[in-house]
């Protein structure tokens, strides 16, 4: 593709996300790694909410979240989207594909470098049930601090989904609504990519 360059050159769409995502590091006030995650029931009807993206590798992007939680009985059917959209950047990437749990140990590793009193929170909540005040969470962080201390492990309900991309797309606004857009594309997880320019 002649015409992919600057910050669409390259081709390895990982690559080219972490390079985005840096760029957006320096620009963006508040979260980054935010990206929305999409999701459908068993009835097929969408469902999407803001998670943050953990890793970026060429096993995937990975993200963490309670695994009793209706996000992740979603996810346990094995495909999903995300978008992140950084305004500062003026850009955008789409990506989707199967999705599948991270490794025990990756999801401990992770879980470790987290504050405290948001490992605590991850024992105390009943992620997607109903609450009956938010004095009722705190109680419950404080009954999970007296029962597990101040370095509490990983709960056996608490872990990693990783989404592995069979497309990409990266869109850049343009003037004059005349954006930039290229997708990439492959049928498995070990084939080579196809990229493509697309109309705004």
């Amino acid at each position: 593709m002649g015409d992919r360059t600057g910050i669409f050159a390259g081709d390895d769409p990982f690559a080219l996300l972490r390079d985005w995502l840096e760029a957006a590091r320096a620009s963006e006030p508040n979260d980054p790694e935010a990206m929305a995650l999409a999701t459908v029931d068993a009835e097929g009807r969408p469902d999407l909410r803001v998670v943050l993206l953990k890793g970026i590798g060429a096993g995937g992007l990975s993200f963490y979240t309670n695994l009793r939680s209706r996000k992740a009985r979603q996810l346990a059917q094995g495909h999903a989207a995300v978008v992140l959209h950084w305004k500062t950047l003026r850009r955008q990437v789409r990506a989707r594909g199967p999705v599948g749990p991270v490794a025990e140990a990756e999801s401990d590793a992770y879980f470790a470098t987290r504050h405290p009193q948001s490992r605590l929170g991850a024992w105390a909540s009943r992620q997607s049930e109903p609450l009956g005040s938010r004095q009722d969470l705190l109680d419950a962080v404080e009954e999970a601090r007296a029962r597990l201390g101040e370095d509490p492990p990983r709960p056996p309900h608490w872990g990693g989904f990783r989404l592995l991309p069979l497309e990409f797309e990266f869109w850049a606004e343009g003037a004059h609504r005349l954006h930039d857009r290229f997708r990439w594309s492959r049928g498995a997880a070990a084939a080579p990519w196809d990229v493509c320019r697309l109309y705004p």
